[in-house]
């Protein structure tokens, strides 16, 4: 059943290789099949298989020899990795489902804000009320809880952008940050607002100063907040009785 998950995980990976390069382009995810971006030709079921294919064919298009985006496989990897820690957490079951199922809209979202610094609201939007009856109806996450979480979310990150923007004269954190927030907060409640924001902020500031002091970024260059909001979010989802229990303990 592990083996099996991971295979799941692998296909859903590919699935959203597809999503994450078509959606903030506008364009359908079904037609045109896959294809390479460079020359156009399409590709073979045998050129399509999860991580398999993309080291069959050494990372380049049979066709045109144009490198492959390593992001194909590295995403394929991830998402089969999350679908055996969700099972190996949660069990056979709805919870494991409805968390492979989170992980993999956040891998898809964190994947698009950091090639196009976007969180397209196509995704986010629905995602707020589905992954809000998915957390009271399957995940246990009291209604009012739920509700609280999702005003939570989206009013700490409405007040920093609008603060920021104000302060700085730019624009710091685009909507799709606050509706991310804001789905965060439905499904995990409030309780677990405080740590998720923390971490994110905690991670960006410690990857933007990585930046400037190696990569020589200026202060005002744009480092997508997205990914930083789901890895605190995967991080309290898989491990938030750890956390909980280490807490209690201080």
């Amino acid at each position: 059943m592990y083996l099996f998950a991971f295979i799941i995980g692998a296909v859903v990976g590919s699935f959203l290789n597809v999503c994450i390069s078509r959606i903030p382009r506008g364009e359908s995810l079904w037609h045109p099949p896959s294809h390479c971006p460079k020359c156009g030709s399409p590709l073979a079921w045998y050129d399509n298989i999860p991580l398999i294919s993309y080291g069959l064919l050494r990372g380049r298009c049979r066709r045109c020899k144009a490198p492959i985006s390593l992001r194909y496989p590295l995403v394929e990897l991830i998402t089969a990795v999350g679908a055996l820690i969700s099972w190996v957490k949660f069990g056979p079951g709805g919870p494991a489902l409805v968390a492979f199922i989170f992980f993999s809209c956040l891998v898809c979202l964190s994947f698009i804000d950091l090639e196009h610094q976007i969180l397209p609201h196509v995704i986010t939007l629905p995602a707020i009320p589905l992954f809000f009856a998915a957390a009271v109806l399957v995940m246990g996450v009291k209604f009012t809880d739920a509700i609280i979480g999702l005003m939570g979310g989206i009013a700490s990150l409405y007040l920093v952008a609008v603060y920021y923007e104000a302060i700085t004269g730019k624009e710091g954190m685009g909507g799709g940050d606050v509706n991310l927030a804001g789905l965060l907060g439905s499904f995990f409640g409030w309780q677990g607002l405080p740590f998720i924001l923390f971490l994110a902020a905690f991670m960006g500031a410690l990857v933007g100063l990585s930046l400037i002091l190696f990569k020589g970024h200026h202060l005002k260059h744009a480092i997508p907040f997205g990914p930083f909001l789901s890895l605190g979010a995967l991080f309290y989802l898989f491990f938030r009785q750890e956390i909980w229990g280490f807490l209690l303990t201080i």
